[in-house]
């Protein structure tokens, strides 16, 4: 009886723990995104965002911070932003997942990215690119590539029609051959 009571107590734990990993790596309701384009989200403004915005445009989604050795990325992101706005959509969302690199508020953020980098690319609220805590969409771009952020400024491209997602480190610059090619620019 002991030994029963003892195997219904695991199978309990392993299942409320099932129950809420699901919960952890979901939007909430149980669900990573069908789509990406089912997400809204926050501006750093504030305002509310409707992915289906960006349907039939190439993507360029990175986790941003403001006090990393990449952080002058934002010069090339705005460059790529700049030249080919007509074809690609930046989207850029600061993270503080990575040594506290990221630790202002919303507005700090806005306010350091256009005062040193003249950001014009639609940046977003601060939210969590990995762990327990990831958001939606990482978990939606993780589930496409196999691949969480490792360090600020790591890259996705995603293709007009959503399907195919790549991930690219911190190291590729937004404006390299690889990038510019996932982009088909």
């Amino acid at each position: 009886m002991r030994l029963i009571k003892s195997v219904v107590l695991v199978i309990l734990v392993m299942g409320l723990a099932a129950f809420i990993s699901n919960k952890i790596m979901s939007d909430g309701n149980g669900n990573i995104p069908a789509s990406l384009y089912d997400l809204r989200m926050k501006a750093l403004d504030g305002s509310d965002i409707d992915f289906s915005k960006y349907k039939g445009k190439h993507l360029l989604i990175v986790n941003t911070a403001s006090k990393c050795g990449y952080t002058p990325q934002y010069a090339d992101l705005e460059k790529l932003h700049e030249t080919y706005g007509d074809r690609v959509v930046v989207l850029g969302f600061p993270a503080n997942n990575f040594l506290w690199q990221e630790p202002g508020s919303n507005e700090d953020i806005a306010t350091f990215c256009e005062k040193n980098y003249g950001v014009s690319f639609q940046m977003f609220e601060k939210i969590s690119v990995k762990g327990r805590d990831q958001h939606p969409l990482y978990q939606w771009l993780k589930s496409k590539t196999g691949q969480s952020p490792s360090w600020n400024f790591c890259k996705y491209t995603v293709s007009p029609d959503g399907q195919n997602v790549s991930f690219f480190s911190s190291k590729v610059t937004p404006m390299s051959e690889e990038i510019l090619k996932a982009l088909e620019i």
